[in-house]
């Protein structure tokens, strides 16, 4: 079984029904590691021997925060200033992370169609977390398509509880290696390797 590690952020939890559902159903999964660096570090004073040893615990890593302007709430940024150091992570003698997953779990306000280069925000979900992509290879780590659920200030709890249900249903296949790495880079995103909704369980 793979070792999965949730990384979350969110400044306003209290206020969000979305991650609210995704936190709920992800802490079924047994044998996962969630932790809410907000809840960890309301100082944002990260201790960083802590992160790294987690960091080297565990094999598959997710980002899962909202997608505030283009990118993520500023505790994971300084959580990646960090935690992720020269000779640690990257650079000379920095392959401690080499060959690990790294993916983001992400919400997003807007609709799916405003995420196109056509489109009102005039670029895609994935064009827009290049950083992290780039993050990932700078470590030599293996970046995965997002798992994005889209339109959250319009959905209904039924939605929302769907969402949920199939982002632990990521997860779980992840802890049990049931996903195939090299059948995931060409995926929009990593929902669409989920069944339909109506075919999930609590």
């Amino acid at each position: 079984m793979a070792r999965v590690l949730i990384l979350f952020a969110h400044p306003a939890f209290e206020k969000s029904r979305v991650h609210k559902a995704m936190v709920k159903q992800v802490l079924k999964v047994e044998g996962i590691t969630f932790h809410d660096l907000y809840e960890s570090y309301p100082d944002f004073d990260i201790d960083l021997d802590r992160e790294q040893e987690l960091l080297l615990q565990h094999d598959v890593i997710v980002f899962q925060h909202p997608f505030y302007w283009y990118s993520c709430p500023a505790i994971l940024k300084q959580w990646e200033d960090l935690v992720l150091e020269h000779g640690w992570a990257y650079g000379r003698g920095g392959t401690k992370l080499s060959g690990k997953i790294l993916f983001n779990a992400i919400t997003a306000g807007g609709r799916e169609e405003i995420y196109q280069e056509s489109g009102y925000n005039r670029f895609t979900i994935k064009q827009l977390l290049v950083p992290f992509e780039q993050t990932a290879q700078l470590c030599k780590m293996i970046y995965l398509p997002p798992f994005v659920i889209h339109d959250t200030h319009r959905m209904n709890p039924s939605s929302i509880e769907l969402g949920a249900l199939r982002y632990k249903q990521v997860i779980e296949d992840f802890k049990n290696d049931k996903i195939i790495q090299k059948d995931l880079q060409n995926l929009k995103y990593l929902n669409e390797i989920i069944p339909a909704p109506s075919e999930l369980k609590n």
